[in-house]
């Protein structure tokens, strides 16, 4: 039901059917990795996106990600992509600036090539916060791309 009379709004979707979907994922901590993925994937299948129309590729890090995530919005093989992996808090400044570039670097993809990116890495203080979020942060990122995916198809 529209909110406001004679005002076009777009209502959001999480149909995956048709959708094709981009998943890169960071090897560096590997079980939270994995556990991003697992509700990932699971998400995207539930919502319709069949398994032959997930393309899924590693890098050794988050500062890795936008590269790779880039190269596949450049293929046109892509509607919308996922960033996975955990950057945990270390004792040194190194924390700030792999969170914070790899971040930057997600966005200026996305903003550069018009392809939507969800950013599923998680940015921890410790092990115990990354492995209570992996599962659900996940699922998240999967509807978020299913649903930016739809919406920019919506206003195209």
């Amino acid at each position: 039901m529209a909110r406001y009379e004679n005002v076009i709004e777009l209502e959001p979707s999480l149909t995956g059917a048709g959708l094709r979907i981009g998943v890169v994922m960071s090897r560096f901590n590997p079980d939270i990795g994995d556990g991003l993925l697992s509700g990932c994937v699971d998400e995207l299948l539930h919502l319709g996106v069949r398994a032959g129309d997930i393309t899924f590729a590693t890098v050794p890090g988050a500062l890795e990600t936008p590269l790779v995530l880039q190269a596949m919005a450049q293929s046109g093989r892509v509607d919308a992509l996922v960033a996975l992996g955990s950057v945990i808090r270390g004792e040194t400044y190194h924390f700030e600036v792999v969170a914070n570039e790899s971040a930057r670097g997600i966005a200026d993809v996305q903003l550069a090539t018009g392809i939507p990116i969800a950013n599923g890495v998680l940015t921890t203080e410790d092990d115990d916060q990354a492995l209570a979020r992996m599962a659900q942060k996940g699922r998240e990122a999967a509807q978020a791309a299913i649903e930016m995916a739809n919406l920019l198809k919506a206003l195209a």
